[in-house]
């Protein structure tokens, strides 16, 4: 048996061929892969499977001949903790080119920290870009009764993380649908979650700023 020894340098090109495996797909011609990692606005909660935003996209892409595989990997009820805890996970086994984060409304919603909420996206963002991967990250924003303040504060950390990492940005995924003249029609029941009709609009809140990083 034939031993090799690897110098420095040959440690340093495996490292960066490695971490930019994702990058190298893409720029030759393999399809992009796009890995959304959500909550149940990107899961298809209370709806018929295929009406969801995320499986809109998937037909957007192959109406308009982009070449590229969409991963729903998307979980009612998840927090941000829950999505950086499975984020390397997901990395490893897709391999993804993009990454569409868009998690942050259950943390709200149980009142956690801000600034855990911030350091998740934040790791998230950045183990995904060590991987070779885009991201676009999806803002959400929460009712008036909140408190302006904390409405203010919890919206402006997904601005300050897009800018710190330099990515894609989504301000608000349910604008058009939560902020319109008589939002509660496009609202499920639990006046939380949008019906059908809304996931069109909820693409289109996402599809400039993804299409944005995709191969021309």
């Amino acid at each position: 048996m034939q031993l090799v020894t690897w110098s420095r340098r040959d440690f340093i090109v495996a490292s960066l061929a490695a971490s930019c495996g994702a990058a190298r797909a893409a720029a030759g011609g393999s399809p992009p892969v796009i890995l959304v990692v959500g909550d149940s606005l990107s899961a298809e909660y209370g709806l018929k499977r295929g009406t969801g935003w995320v499986a809109l996209l998937d037909q957007r892409l192959a109406k308009q001949k982009l070449a590229a595989r969409v991963v729903n990997a998307s979980i009612s009820g998840d927090t941000t903790s829950g999505g950086r805890a499975r984020l390397g996970a997901l990395l490893q086994q897709h391999k993804p080119t993009h990454v569409v984060i868009e998690l942050g409304g259950n943390d709200a919603l149980r009142g956690l920290p801000l600034a855990m909420t911030e350091d998740n996206l934040a790791k998230m963002t950045e183990a995904a870009q060590k991987a070779g991967a885009r991201v676009l990250l999806v803002g959400m924003q929460v009712p008036p009764n909140y408190g302006t303040d904390y409405a203010n504060r919890f919206s402006g950390l997904f601005a300050r993380v897009a800018k710190q990492y330099k990515t894609g940005f989504v301000p608000f995924l349910l604008q058009g649908v939560a902020d319109g003249p008589d939002p509660m029609k496009l609202f499920q029941a639990d006046r939380i979650h949008p019906r059908e009709e809304a996931h069109p609009m909820m693409l289109d809140n996402v599809w400039p700023e993804l299409r944005k990083l995709l191969p021309k």
